[in-house]
């Protein structure tokens, strides 16, 4: 039997289509993978990527965790960002407001801590709404929402997102009254375009993916190292 994915008098069900291929390449796209972010062309996700228990959530997060002590300090955002070829001033912004809109949510009582630490194991509950839903709330990824990212909103490359594009995911992804949300889904991909779109100012479905781990990160940090080695 024929699945329907678009609906006559629903002319967005056509605009924004949804793949109906995806078990030939993902089996059980539907379910959230907790330590992996496969996609059409990685079922397993990253090769040689090492989780160390964590859900993708955490994956990403761990990369600004210097010292791998669980825990991440606005100095320690400040000098991630810094290695992914930030500038100094926009790197200290940014820390600060990740930090510090970030932090309480994951303290394990309600007094807050003036150091403003991120504590990893409980960065689930910094997710915020109108977002892609590619995390699910525990911090999983689901391979089903990531593709859809692609197949409703990649009108120029099937592979590729413009931000232009991203804009128009963002509107599409809105929750009724949740502005604090689609504002810090533009935030977030105003950074990932800073650090990762090519000459064509397009982020690749690759990178997209390797943000959502985290992999993406410590490479482009471990390229920008080698660079910088190469030219003293």
């Amino acid at each position: 039997m024929e699945i329907a994915t678009e609906a006559p008098r629903a002319p967005l069900t056509r605009e924004r289509k949804v793949r109906s291929d995806l078990e030939d390449y993902i089996p059980v796209p539907y379910l959230a993978r907790a330590l992996v972010a496969p996609d059409v062309d990685h079922p397993n996700g990253t090769a040689g990527y090492e989780n160390n228990g964590y859900t993708v959530l955490q994956q990403h997060v761990s990369y600004f965790d210097r010292n791998k002590d669980g825990v991440v300090y606005p100095w320690e955002t400040f000098f991630a960002l810094l290695d992914l070829g930030l500038n100094p001033i926009y790197s200290l912004i940014v820390a600060i407001i990740i930090n510090v809109g970030l932090s309480y949510f994951t303290l394990s009582g309600w007094l807050p801590n003036p150091l403003f630490p991120i504590y990893i194991d409980r960065i689930h509950k910094c997710k915020h709404g109108s977002d892609t839903s590619t995390y699910d709330t525990e911090g999983r990824f689901m391979p089903m929402n990531f593709e859809n990212i692609f197949s409703k909103y990649a009108r120029t490359h099937p592979d590729k997102i413009s931000f232009d594009e991203v804009k128009e995911m963002i509107k599409g992804n809105r929750n009724s009254y949740d502005f604090i949300g689609s504002l810090i889904s533009r935030a977030e991909f105003s950074i990932l375009f800073k650090v990762a779109q090519d000459q064509d100012g397009f982020v690749s479905k690759e990178a997209l993916r390797g943000c959502y781990d985290g992999s993406l990160l410590y490479y482009i940090a471990k390229t920008k190292k080698d660079g910088d080695k190469k030219s003293r």
